[in-house]
């Protein structure tokens, strides 16, 4: 006997619930864009995400101290860094993971705008009000970005985002059919704007900024959960070949996400096992990048099983339906 799709063991039916999936899809991305859209209006870049000296232009200085801070203290840093003529500064707690010197508690991060006066008097200013408050405090490490290659820079980044969507999209309209290359975008532009949200409510709530990393984290996701999309695709339309005419297209679709279900989930904890020992014992400067993957694959996996294939459900439906009324 054949082997076919209706021999496949339904775990998930994707198709029955499709409204709950989408639903759950609006629930995840609605309080990212609430909190982009608040950002946009309430920062000076206007910008959905707070961005980092690597775009805006500016210095980091960072100092390390022997006591444990907490982040109650941090509207008084910047309540004394405004009072020496410190304009907005982003102020943070950070955490090392590991020191030679075991008596370093925390790591002040504090990050300016970039002065055209000199960075030299900003420097100065700013170490003389942590001394002020924490008099062991040693300045471990300074650096500074122009604000003309920070544009640049921003430019360029959001380039690279442009041609990696132009070049999936003429890659999956080769391979398949337009409709799951526009649906693929869907599932990347989900994924994305799930990641974006998260970090924009980070930077209202802690003060979390982005940097050339980010990008760099963003990219990396955009592949990996296009390679999780496309596998389900492929078994559609394999399957489709074979059984278009024995089954419908829901049962099809509902069979190849079955089918593909354990090697999805497997490759996303694997993947997730290796990030979350990166961000439990990697470097401070690591995390947030390693954040955005974590992120990225959850989110990515979510999509390829139960958003894109809802969709591309959704579109058969509304084409059979114009066929049927022409």
């Amino acid at each position: 006997m054949s082997y076919s799709v209706f021999d496949t063991k339904k775990i998930i039916d994707v198709i029955k619930y499709r409204w709950i999936w989408l639903a759950i899809s609006f629930i995840l991305l609605l309080p990212g864009v609430i909190a982009m859209f608040w950002s946009m209006k309430t920062y000076p870049t206007h910008t959905p995400l707070l961005v980092g000296i690597d775009f805006t232009g500016g210095t980091i200085l960072q100092y390390s101290v022997n006591k444990d801070i907490s982040t109650n203290e941090i509207g008084k840093i910047r309540v004394n860094l405004s009072n020496n003529n410190i304009e907005n500064p982003v102020i943070q707690i950070l955490k090392p993971a590991t020191a030679e010197n075991d008596s370093i508690k925390n790591i002040i991060s504090i990050k300016t705008k970039f002065s055209k006066d000199g960075q030299n008097e900003t420097i100065d200013e700013v170490t003389k009000v942590i001394l002020n408050d924490y008099p062991d405090a040693q300045l471990v490490q300074v650096n500074s970005v122009g604000p003309v290659l920070g544009k640049q820079l921003f430019v360029n980044s959001l380039i690279a985002i442009s041609l990696a969507l132009l070049a999936i999209v003429i890659y999956l309209t080769l391979r398949f059919h337009f409709e799951f290359a526009v649906v693929a975008c869907l599932a990347l532009f989900h994924d994305v704007l799930f990641v974006v949200g998260v970090f924009s409510l980070f930077g209202l709530f802690y003060g979390t900024t982005i940097d050339s990393l980010f990008i760099t984290a963003i990219l990396t996701v955009l592949g990996y959960s296009v390679n999780n999309t496309i596998v389900v695709f492929d078994r559609v339309r394999e399957n489709l070949k074979f059984y278009s005419k024995k089954a419908t297209y829901d049962e099809i679709v509902n069979a190849s996400v079955n089918q593909t279900l354990a090697r999805s989930i497997n490759t996303s904890l694997t993947t997730l096992l290796t990030l979350g020992a990166l961000y439990f014992f990697g470097g401070v400067t690591t995390k947030d990048f390693v954040l955005v993957m974590i992120l990225g694959v959850i989110i990515g996996t979510y999509s390829s099983i139960f958003f894109a294939n809802t969709l591309i459900a959704l579109w058969n439906d509304k084409a059979q339906a114009k066929k049927a009324k022409a």
